[in-house]
Order: C-alpha cells, then sequence, then structure tokens
C-alpha cells in the first residue's frame, strides 16, 4: 500500500511567532547594551583627543610664554575631526596674554549620554557635566 500522506515542510505559524518573539527579547537585551558601548568609546577617544589638544596647548606656552598667542587656533586634529558628528571641541578661557585655559568638548545630540560636556585645564583638572564632581570624572572618564 502507498501512503498518499505527503512530508510536511516549512514552519507553522505558532513556531513563527515563537521565533519572532524570541529574536524580539534578543535585541530588546542587545541593543542598549551596544548602544552604552558605543557612547564609552566616543567618550574614550575624546577624552584622548582632549589630551592631545592640552599638549599642544603646553607646547604653544612653552614656545611664547602665553597660552593664546596673536593668531592662535586650535588645530584641526585627526580625532577632532573623526569624532565632529559627536563632539565639538574649544578652547575657553584662553584670553591673549592669560596663562590658564580651559579646554572642552561639548557632544551633539548623537551622544547624550550623561557625561555632558567634557573638560580639562592647564592644572589637569578633568570635569565632566560641567563641574569637577569626584564620582562624574570617575565615571566619564
Amino acid at each position: 500500500m502507498i501512503s498518499n500522506l505527503k512530508k510536511q515542510a516549512g514552519f507553522t505559524l505558532v513556531e513563527l511567532v515563537i521565533a519572532i518573539a524570541i529574536i524580539g527579547i534578543l535585541l530588546s537585551v542587545a541593543v542598549p547594551g551596544y548602544r552604552d558601548y558605543v557612547h564609552q568609546s566616543n567618550r574614550a577617544a575624546a577624552t584622548g583627543c582632549l589630551l592631545e589638544l592640552s599638549q599642544f596647548m603646553e607646547r604653544n606656552y612653552t614656545q611664547n610664554m602665553r597660552y593664546n598667542p596673536d593668531g592662535f587656533a586650535l588645530p584641526q586634529l585627526q580625532c577632532a575631526n573623526e569624532l565632529a558628528a559627536r563632539y565639538q571641541f574649544s578652547s575657553v578661557n584662553a584670553a591673549l596674554g592669560q596663562r590658564t585655559y580651559t579646554l572642552q568638548a561639548v557632544p551633539t545630540t548623537i551622544q547624550q549620554d550623561g557625561c555632558g560636556t567634557l573638560t580639562l585645564d592647564q592644572a589637569g583638572r578633568k570635569g565632566a557635566n560641567g563641574g569637577v564632581a569626584i564620582a562624574d570624572v570617575r565615571r566619564c572618564w
């Protein structure tokens, strides 16, 4: 006797719904973790760029005995160009003749991660969220 029963191939609707639910759960766990990792990575690159800009300021001071000589402008570093979509780098409080400066990395809307503006001054003081609170510095630097 030959049976007329055919082998079934494919997925049932229930199996498909279960597979989609599992994928949704995995994505809901993985995407926020990945986003946090990207923010941390970009923040680490921004702090490195601030340190590089600080070295530029110190070389400038060594040559001119002030941080802001005539015609002063921060250099266009590769790190600043790479992070331009996430951070804007600038020097504040470096008026002509002053012996102090504060470098800052202001996050754009893409990089809103709770650390706010990162700062570094001539004394090596690091800051985050507009201040120098130890907890913020430890978390953000």
